[in-house]
């Protein structure tokens, strides 16, 4: 009987990352932190971050606003995606996770995109895709507004006020977060066990938090277990995280396409869009695997000698 609420995204990903790290934390034992004194003129990217950086601002960008035009969590979504995306990418993938600039101006402008994405099909449809979006929604008809098409060209002071908001939060958020930077980073100073034992009773309170339900516990210690061996074999469990959120919406707009085909695949797959699609995703999936194949045998440093 609890199995048929279903299996809720937010305990899979604290397990995934948050109990994985814990138990890496308690294998490796207590490692005292060290943190430097930075200057708030440091804290700006070099003119090489920048130029590494175009690329995967420029991609992440495109990725969260696409993002932000599907329902689900797009925020989370997109930035899985991004980092995945630059991994592949990358002509270093091995270096991700040792402090890349490109695994973190990729995703965070992914992040910034897919709010902004998300915003579309709520102004222009009435339609809220994320649970922030439908609080938004919530505070414009208690005052009277009606989000859809007509929106933009009866009150356009709103419209421009949502779009001018976005520009005033960042701005506010770039002049909160330097200057106490360094109180964020004064967290690290507490001992190791301290810190491990306060996120571990965090995710335990959050988990059980959202339906008040023992099977989001086990959901929680289950996927903790399995994040730490994915950690422990080098496997990225990002893939994991986007299958579970997109999973349940193309099982059911499989259904319902397949109910309006009555029951025929061949014609899903021979719509000139629907083809298109598949060849582009299944482009993307073996392309760079053999890409990379292609350097290899290409490389004369690789080749063996005669």
């Amino acid at each position: 009987m609890s199995l048929s609420q279903g299996v809720e995204l937010v305990p899979v990903i604290m397990g995934l990352y948050g109990v994985a790290e814990v138990l890496v934390l308690a294998e490796e034992g207590a490692v005292r932190a060290q943190i430097a004194s930075v200057r708030l003129r440091e804290l700006f990217p070099t003119r090489e971050e920048w130029r590494r950086s175009a690329a995967p601002i420029a991609r992440g960008s495109v990725v969260g606003f696409l993002t932000g035009l599907i329902p689900g969590p797009a925020a989370v979504l997109s930035t899985f995606i991004s980092y995945a995306l630059e991994k592949r990418v990358s002509k270093t993938p091995e270096k991700f996770g040792t402090g890349m600039i490109e695994g973190v101006a990729g995703p965070e402008s992914a992040n910034n995109g897919a709010t902004a994405g998300a915003m579309v099909p709520l102004l222009s449809l009435g339609i809220p895709f994320s649970p922030a979006t439908a609080i938004l929604l919530g505070a414009l008809v208690i005052h009277g507004l009606q989000p859809g098409p007509l929106m933009i060209s009866q009150r356009p002071e709103i419209f421009w006020g949502f779009v001018a908001s976005m520009y005033i939060g960042n701005f506010l958020l770039l002049i909160l977060n330097l200057p106490l930077v360094g109180l964020f980073v004064s967290v690290l100073r507490l001992p190791q066990h301290v810190l491990a034992t306060l996120v571990l009773l965090l995710c335990l309170v959050g988990a059980y938090s959202l339906s008040n339900s023992f099977l989001d516990l086990w959901i929680l210690v289950v996927f903790g277990v399995f994040g730490y061996a994915l950690r422990k074999l080098r496997v990225d469990p990002s893939p994991l995280v986007v299958a579970l959120v997109l999973g349940p919406m193309m099982e059911k707009t499989l259904r319902q396409s397949l109910f309006l085909t009555r029951g025929s695949v061949i014609e899903l797959v021979s719509r000139p869009l629907t083809a298109v699609i598949l060849i582009l995703s299944l482009a993307a999936l073996v392309g760079p695997p053999l890409v990379r194949l292609l350097r290899r045998r290409g490389d004369p440093a690789e080749a063996p000698a005669a």
